[in-house]
């Protein structure tokens, strides 16, 4: 009996393939012309796993762990590969997922919900272990099963996260994956076995360790340095997070069920507001203190957080005044170009540093100062009679990309300096060994934000999400942990409130848009949420800077 054959569409050229044929066997063929490995398929327009099978004729494209996605699914099976070994290692401790920090997840050992701090030898026997079984090539299997089934199995082991993650998904089955005799869920794609995942490395850490990962080389894994300021903030909202008892999304679904979310949007922002007061508190302490400057990625909420800090700055006798780090451009003739001859005006040198500088060694010394702004239009400074003399209680808050860049104050006394790094360092887990990505989190915040601001599309959100990174990966987070103190301006509850925003915008993207597959993604992160209305949101609330309604222009 003859083969029935089906024709692909993949990379301009038009194939026959045996009907039934994974597409890690088609892969496997395809792989001498990508630079790094194959780990997952698009198949049109939709992202499958490698061990999936071709049925019918369509377009094929593949996915390495040199792109986002392919990156992400590459962690998502190193997690799975770690819990797995730890689980044959150590049977009597539970692996979990804490946070991400820089090149790597920050994880703990539990033992009857208490944290123990591994030694040398048992990360030793671990990383021993993981290495072993990547040698080995043990396949990763997916199973789908009833979810009431793998809810019922999950309290039976003492996993709690995860029944409470599946009790509101309203699908019948889901896929459920074993290695080397573990079980886990995980919410996104997987890879087909443990020879993809040859790149890692187990270090100690803290009270546990990190599990670390290539970032911008696919196959290279670069130097972790203490991140300790980062840890700690995000250490600080697992502490609140534990007191409230949501760590977890399924936590927060069971929160927002039981009709308990508006005292929990009161409590969040609570803590928020006490936050602001005390680094307000710190920085009228100390009457050297001139200059507060603010830097933070896309969408960490910088414009409202600078507002309710000057609103405290002022309860505590100060006078703040806003200045914008863009209206020291230089002229737009005068901007450098990038490495594809584009201007680059996300690089320092893109602002008048020597200008910068003057000024505000001026204001220190109690001169009026004429202070300058930027004309998008022409592309060039202007001067408007606007000038600034600073007093005894006045302070500049300074909001802006290279804020925490000392090459942009090199001529400006330590002393007079207070730095501030914002961003949404979300402190949620879909469940122990599945992260929710910060990285996600600010995507949809801005995604909502310039549909209602700018009239941007998702679609175009999306493509330019990835220049966005680069530019936050070379100008931002480098500097991170220079700054005086870290903020977090993630909100636990926030995702239920953006869902009813963001998913009509995701929804509007085309099947046929080579943004698709990550809107489709998105989607899916959002379904493991319960919606919560907005008019809960105070008006203050950071969160209103991307859905509005907020007593602040943002």
């Amino acid at each position: 009996m003859s083969s029935t054959f089906v024709k692909v569409m993949i990379n301009g050229r038009e194939r026959e393939f045996p009907q039934g044929i994974t597409f890690l066997s088609i892969a496997r063929e395809m792989q001498s012309e990508y630079e790094n490995d194959i780990v997952l398929a698009v198949f049109n327009n939709h992202m499958r796993e490698l061990s999936d099978q071709l049925t019918r004729s369509g377009t094929l494209s593949f996915l390495t762990t040199g792109e986002k996605q392919g990156r992400e699914c590459y962690r998502r099976g190193l997690v799975f590969l770690m819990v797995s070994a730890a689980f044959q290692c150590f049977k009597d401790y539970q692996v979990r997922v804490q946070y991400p920090l820089r090149n790597g997840y920050y994880c703990e050992f539990y033992k009857d919900g208490k944290v123990v701090v591994p030694s040398e030898e048992m990360l030793s026997d671990l990383q021993s272990k993981m290495t072993q079984m990547v040698k080995e090539d043990r396949r990763i299997e997916r199973i789908d099963l009833d979810i009431n089934d793998v809810r019922n199995q999950a309290e039976k082991w003492g996993q709690k996260d995860k029944s409470s993650l599946l009790k509101y998904r309203m699908q019948q089955e889901v896929s459920v994956y074993t290695l080397g005799g573990y079980y886990d869920y995980f919410y996104g794609l997987m890879l087909p076995g443990t020879s993809y995942l040859r790149y890692h490395k187990i270090k100690k850490y803290q009270e546990g360790f990190m599990l670390l990962f290539p970032t911008g080389n696919a196959t290279k894994i670069e130097k972790f340095t203490n991140l300790d300021k980062l840890y700690k903030t995000f250490d600080e909202a697992d502490e609140w997070s534990q007191m409230i008892g949501i760590r977890t999304v399924g936590a927060l679904n069971e929160t927002i069920a039981s009709g308990h979310v508006q005292d929990l949007i009161l409590v969040n922002e609570a803590l928020m507001e006490e936050r602001i007061a005390r680094i307000a508190s710190n920085i009228a302490e100390n009457n050297k203190i001139k200059f507060v400057l603010i830097a933070g990625p896309s969408s960490s909420g910088k414009t409202t957080f600078s507002h309710r800090l000057s609103i405290q700055l002022r309860a505590k006798g100060k006078v703040p005044h806003p200045i914008a780090m863009d209206d020291f451009y230089v002229n737009r003739d005068q901007t450098p170009v990038d490495e594809d001859g584009k201007l680059d005006f996300e690089c320092v040198e893109a602002l008048d540093i020597p200008l910068f500088n003057e000024n505000l060694n001026a204001l220190l010394a109690g001169e009026t100062v004429a202070m300058p702004t930027f004309n998008f239009k022409t592309g060039m400074r202007e001067y408007s009679g606007n000038t600034l003399t600073l007093g005894s209680d006045d302070i500049l808050v300074i909001e802006g990309i290279h804020g925490l860049n000392d090459r942009l104050t090199k001529d400006i006394p330590k002393s007079s300096r207070f730095k501030i790094y914002i961003s949404a360092l979300t402190q949620l887990n879909m469940d122990y060994h599945n992260r929710l990505s910060t990285t996600d989190c600010r995507l949809i915040r801005r995604m909502v934000r310039d549909a209602r601001t700018r009239n941007t599309p998702a679609k175009a959100t999306i493509e330019r999400w990835n220049s966005v990174r680069r530019g936050e990966e070379r100008h931002i987070f480098p500097f991170q942990e220079t700054a005086d103190v870290i903020f977090n301006s993630a909100l636990v509850y926030e995702m239920p409130v953006l869902k009813a925003y963001a998913e009509p915008l995701l929804y509007q993207i085309e099947s046929d848009c080579p943004e698709f597959a990550e809107a489709r993604r998105l989607l899916a992160i959002l379904d493991y949420f319960l919606p919560v209305p907005s008019d809960s949101v105070g008006h203050n609330s950071i969160l209103r800077e991307f859905i509005g309604g907020g007593c602040f222009h943002a």
